[in-house]
C-alpha cells in the first residue's frame, strides 16, 4: 500500500494547479519509484533542464524513440499520465534477438507499476515500415543518444529516414528534441564514424533535409572534459567503461560524454 500511495501522491502533485512546467518536471524527477542507479546519472543527463528546453509539459503528447530500459520513461510517463500521452517507440517485435529481449524487458517493466498503465508501446526502425505514433499526433518527439546507431547501421540515408518518421508523427508546430554524443567539427577528418560520436553540423543538416526547422541548441549536456578521442570510442567513458580497470579513474574523472542538445520544429504549413 505504501508504494501505491506514493504513486497516487506523485500523480496528484504532477496534475495539481498551479504548477509551472518546470515545477512539474522537478516533481517528476523526484519520483520515489525511479531506479536508484538511474538517479546517479542525473548529473550528466540533466533531465529537468533538458525536458524544459524541449517544451515537455504534463499536457504534452510525447514520443520517445528507442527508450531502452526506460531511463526517461520513469520521468515522462508519470508526468503526462493524466493530461498527456506517452508513446514508447521501442524495437520492433520481429527485430534481432537483442532487440526482442530489450523490448520484452521494457514491456514487463511497464506492467510492473500503475504509473506506467497508460504507456503506449509502439515500434521504431530506422528502416521504416512501422508506426511510432499516429500521424500529426505528437507535441514532442525525443531521441537520446541514438543517432550514431542509425548512422553506423545505414549512414546518412538512415538518419534522414528516421527524421522523416518523426516529422510525420509530429503535429504542425511540434518539437523534435535530439541529444547526442558530439564530435568536434575539428575531428571530421579522423576515423570517427564508428566512435559513437556525431558532428552537430550533420545532425542539423539532415534534420533540415527531412523538413525540420532548426530552432536552436543548448549546452545543458555539454562536458568540456571530453575530447571525443578515446581508445574504444564513447564507450570508453561512463557508464560503459569498456576498458574495465584500465585507466578507470581517468575516465570516471572525465564523466559521461560531451553532448549536443538540439531543438527542431515542424513548420506550421
Amino acid at each position: 500500500m505504501l508504494r501505491f500511495s506514493k504513486i497516487l501522491s506523485l500523480t496528484a502533485l504532477l496534475c495539481s494547479l498551479p504548477l509551472a512546467a518546470n515545477e512539474a518536471l522537478e516533481t517528476a524527477v523526484k519520483n520515489p519509484l525511479r531506479t536508484p542507479e538511474y538517479l546517479q546519472r542525473d548529473q550528466y543527463r540533466n533531465p529537468v533542464a533538458t525536458l524544459a528546453f524541449f517544451d515537455v509539459t504534463p499536457q504534452s503528447t510525447v514520443v520517445e524513440i528507442s527508450p531502452g530500459g526506460g531511463w526517461y520513461t520513469e520521468i515522462i510517463a508519470p508526468l503526462v499520465a493524466e493530461k498527456g500521452m506517452y508513446y514508447a517507440a521501442h524495437f520492433p517485435a520481429n527485430s534481432s534477438e537483442y532487440g526482442q529481449r530489450s523490448r520484452k524487458a521494457f514491456i514487463e517493466k511497464m506492467a510492473s507499476q500503475p504509473q506506467y498503465s497508460k504507456v503506449q508501446v509502439t515500434e521504431f526502425s530506422a528502416a521504416g515500415g512501422v508506426t511510432i505514433a499516429p500521424a500529426n499526433s505528437a507535441d514532442v518527439v525525443l531521441t537520446f543518444r541514438n543517432l550514431h546507431n542509425w548512422y553506423i547501421g545505414g549512414g546518412e540515408d538512415a538518419l534522414v529516414a528516421a527524421y522523416k518518421q518523426f516529422f510525420t508523427a509530429l503535429k504542425p508546430g511540434g518539437v523534435l528534441g535530439v541529444v547526442e554524443h558530439r564530435l568536434p567539427e575539428s575531428q571530421l577528418n579522423t576515423e570517427w564514424t564508428r566512435s559513437g560520436y556525431m558532428p552537430q553540423s550533420m545532425a542539423v543538416r539532415l534534420a533540415e533535409q527531412a523538413g525540420f526547422v532548426f530552432e536552436g541548441s543548448s549546452e545543458i549536456n555539454a562536458n568540456a572534459k571530453d575530447t571525443a578521442n578515446h581508445p574504444s570510442g564513447v564507450w570508453t567513458l561512463p557508464p560503459t567503461l569498456r576498458l574495465g580497470e584500465q585507466d578507470r579513474a581517468k575516465y570516471q574523472a572525465i564523466g559521461e560524454s560531451d553532448r549536443m542538445t538540439l531543438k527542431f520544429r515542424k513548420p506550421l504549413n
